[in-house]
């Protein structure tokens, strides 16, 4: 085995910004549920109930752009071919990447629509201030913080399921599909594009 050397992707591997900025989004929605699950259990004079929120907000805006980016690298630069040895668990693959996305742009959606249902903006870590939009709906602010959670939550469910489907790949299939989103690629692969 030998480290990727890429930036971009080939038909064959992933490409060093597509894992960073897999393991980067994998890295801060996984610290993001149990840190909301938290913020939820806070009482009203505990001493982070002033901080943890704002950091919560904060690094979604963050979240929200590096999605915004990671979607425009997709884009521009299309994935690798996939591994599923049949059909079912290429069509599986499609859909559970598909879900991923969906999800993650209803957690950020309904985290904003709730953070700024009161009329004010989010401060990003005093960096800037993303404005808020005018009430939207009736009970916007419930009816948001629902979905963020549920949505949340059935994120945390399919990230297992991605995880697990890694691992099947890896020890029982014995291909590449997770050696390559951690950068490692075999001697024997030449792949020039």
């Amino acid at each position: 085995m030998r480290y990727i050397r890429q930036v971009k992707n080939t038909v064959s591997t992933f490409g060093w910004v597509s894992i960073l900025l897999h393991w980067l989004v994998a890295l801060v929605v996984l610290g993001m549920y149990p840190l909301g699950l938290y913020i939820v259990s806070l009482g009203y004079y505990d001493p982070g109930y002033r901080i943890y929120p704002n950091w919560h907000r904060s690094i979604g805006v963050l979240l929200m752009l590096l999605l915004c980016l990671r979607l425009l690298w997709r884009w521009i630069n299309p994935s690798p071919r996939q591994l599923g040895q049949h059909r079912w668990e290429r069509v599986a693959a499609s859909l559970g990447h598909l879900g991923l996305y969906l999800l993650l742009v209803t957690i950020l959606a309904s985290g904003y629509l709730f953070s700024t249902a009161d009329g004010r903006g989010i401060q990003v870590f005093s960096w800037f201030t993303l404005p808020a939009i005018p009430g939207l709906a009736l009970r916007q602010e419930e009816l948001a913080a629902e979905i963020h959670f549920y949505a949340a939550t059935l994120l945390m469910v399919l990230v297992a399921i991605h995880a697990l489907a890694a691992l099947k790949h890896h020890f029982i299939d014995k291909d590449a599909t997770l050696t390559r989103m951690l950068g490692l690629q075999s001697e024997k692969i030449n792949d020039s594009n």
